[in-house]
This record gives C-alpha cells, structure tokens and sequence, in this order.
C-alpha cells in the first residue's frame, strides 16, 4: 500500500511552522489539546487518549528521527488495536514566494486492513489530515 500524503502551502518561515509542530503548548491549539508533552528529541515518547463516538484510542508516540526545521519522524501506535507501530513524518520545504511546503506522509496504514474501525481507513486518515493541516495552516498564519 502507498504511503499517505497530504501537503498544503503555508506562508510563514520554517522556524515558526517548526515551532508550531514542536511545542506542545502550540500543537494544542491546532492539532490534539490534551497532548501531556512533546519534545523533538529522538527517543522522546508520549501517549495520551482521544475519544470518538463509544471508541477509546490511546495514541503512543515515539520520535525516531529529527532533522531540526526540515523534518521530524514519529512512530505512532494505538496499544489496544496496533501493537506494530506506523510511521507519521512532518515535512517542511521551500517553495517559491516565501511560501513552505508542509507535508504529512504516513507509512504502515496497511495494518488498519486488519482492522473494521471507521477511524482505521485510508479515507479516514487522509480526512484526519486534512482537517489537521488546515488547522495547522490557520494557526500559523492567523
């Protein structure tokens, strides 16, 4: 199965979209807002609980890579249904314009075939990121 991409153009530079994505008290404004902590640092885990409808997720992450302003790689898993984890990397590039490229790709998500959860679809995980990177992009240019 293909990776999971979804990409949007943000203007803003590198650094503050980089702190956006980094900095737990900003990542709550746009992304999760019961995030406990997060630190860009390999090695660095976190976990929290996300509830929909009747369904609990908890959501384990672990940093596996960081490329400061350039990327930052998260192994992401959900202890109750995936044990095996999926990886989620953050992109940010130059475009033209003093415009960045901010991309999601998400590696693994043929383990939700194994799964009949709304939330672990392909469709589901692209409307997820979707509607995160627009928040993100909002956030950031507010």
């Amino acid at each position: 199965m293909k990776p999971i991409i979804v990409d949007i153009s943000i203007k803003a530079s590198k650094e503050k979209i980089w702190n956006a994505v980094t900095d737990v008290s900003q990542m709550r404004h746009w992304f999760f807002d019961n995030i406990p902590d997060f630190k860009a640092e390999i090695g660095f885990k976190t976990w929290f609980v996300i509830k929909n409808e009747e369904r609990v997720f908890y959501h384990l992450w672990e940093v596996v890579d960081v490329d400061v302003f350039n990327r930052i790689k998260v192994e992401w898993t959900y202890p109750d249904y995936i044990k095996q984890p999926f990886v989620v990397t953050f992109y940010i590039s130059e475009l033209e314009n003093g415009m960045k490229n901010f991309k999601v790709k998400v590696e693994g998500v043929e383990i939700f075939n194994q799964f009949s959860i709304p939330e672990f679809t392909s469709e589901s995980c692209i409307g997820g990121w979707t509607y995160f990177t627009n928040r993100l992009k909002k956030y950031i240019e507010q």
